[in-house]
């Protein structure tokens, strides 16, 4: 008879042998390389947010399973760096099946939230409530054939871009772009933009977050190379115009935090530094870059498909499901009445960046 446990631990008191195991089965899922469902991302997460953790799923003593996530007040859990991780859920060996709520109740959770769950999760999947989608880009057949791809799709979107990039480098100076750039200053910079960019446009300044702040620190000093920080950035002159600070696995990487010089921004610079990213990251053994789920107008240029990525809550009976109901439900059933009405959502993005500009004055 199979014996089967679930036990309960901190990411830190994973060895060696467990993230060779998660990666195994994670590997032989077929699922893609996404660096946000490594051991490595949830051993980061682990060290700044204390109530991360990762139940480890165990048949006749030998692991099968790993369930990474976190638990607040109340057994109300929520996927691990949620609200900054861009894919979600459990990496489980072929075969396994467990029911949810009990995965839950082992774990000590009344509820647990996901807004980024990976396709194939088929033990969360009935739980979802929106299917948002997440475009991402191709470049497993090279960057060429992406960009003749391109030319087809959006021939004017490629050539107005070039075009600001020579403008660029006639108005200010030689364009110059690195793809990996171990600079701390440099990190530095790219989080002052884009807190002011979330500022700017009424958004909650995510580095305003301790944790987040510390998080991608300490995956920017990673050189893991399943799971680390690639720091990108665009020149003009000697001016930095444009970064942005990604995570990498060996053939998937995730736009993360992009941000640019509001002085350049008539020459698109965000534009000229994601095409540079993607030329020099096919040269890296990229095969995918993932650019997360929310709308933007370029994304929808740039992307070559779409992935299906989840939101939702798995919600246990009692008191503490109860809470989350009332406390999230509400706020979540909002979220889908704008998101499907585009007008409304212009508007409401409109009234965001308004109030932005009043707390900046």
């Amino acid at each position: 008879m199979t014996r089967k446990r679930i036990l309960v631990v901190g990411p830190g008191e994973l060895g060696a042998d467990d993230h060779k195991t998660w990666r195994e089965i994670r590997a032989g899922s077929g699922a893609p390389a996404n660096p946000f469902m490594d051991p490595a991302f949830t051993a980061a997460v682990g060290l700044v947010r204390p109530q991360a953790r990762v139940a480890v799923l165990r048949e006749d003593g030998f692991p099968v399973g790993y369930f990474p996530h976190e638990r607040g007040l109340a057994g109300r859990g929520r996927a691990i760096g949620l609200g900054v991780s861009d894919s979600q859920g459990a990496v489980l060996a072929g075969g396994i099946r467990v029911d949810a709520r009990v995965l839950l109740r082992a774990c000590g959770l009344a509820s647990w939230e996901f807004d980024n769950l990976e396709a194939g999760q088929d033990l969360f999947l009935p739980h979802a409530a929106e299917e948002p989608g997440s475009p991402v880009v191709d470049l497993g057949a090279g960057f060429e054939q992406y960009v003749e791809g391109l030319r087809v799709r959006s021939p004017s979107f490629v050539k107005q871009t070039l075009a600001k990039e020579r403008r660029l480098a006639r108005q200010v100076g030689e364009v110059r772009f690195v793809y990996d750039v171990p600079d701390p200053g440099a990190l530095r910079m790219l989080v002052r933009w884009k807190s002011a960019q979330y500022r700017r446009t009424g958004r909650r300044d995510r580095f305003a977050q301790d944790w987040i702040a510390r998080l991608v620190e300490s995956l920017a000093r990673s050189e893991d190379p399943e799971c680390r920080g690639v720091l990108s950035v665009l020149y003009a002159g000697d001016r930095p115009v444009a970064a942005h600070f990604g995570l990498r696995s060996p053939t998937v990487l995730s736009w993360w935090f992009p941000a640019y010089d509001r002085a350049y921004g008539k020459y698109s610079p965000g534009l000229l530094l994601l095409l540079r990213m993607l030329e020099a990251a096919a040269a890296d053994g990229i095969e995918t870059v993932d650019l997360g789920s929310g709308p933007a107008r370029y994304k929808e240029s740039f992307k070559t498909r779409d992935l299906r990525v989840y939101e939702g809550a798995v919600v246990g009976p009692g008191p503490g499901g109860a809470l989350y109901r009332l406390g999230r439900e509400p706020v979540r059933a909002a979220r889908r009445f704008v998101r499907h009405r585009p007008g409304l959502a212009r508007t409401a993005s409109r009234t965001l960046e308004g109030l932005g500009r009043l707390r900046d004055r």
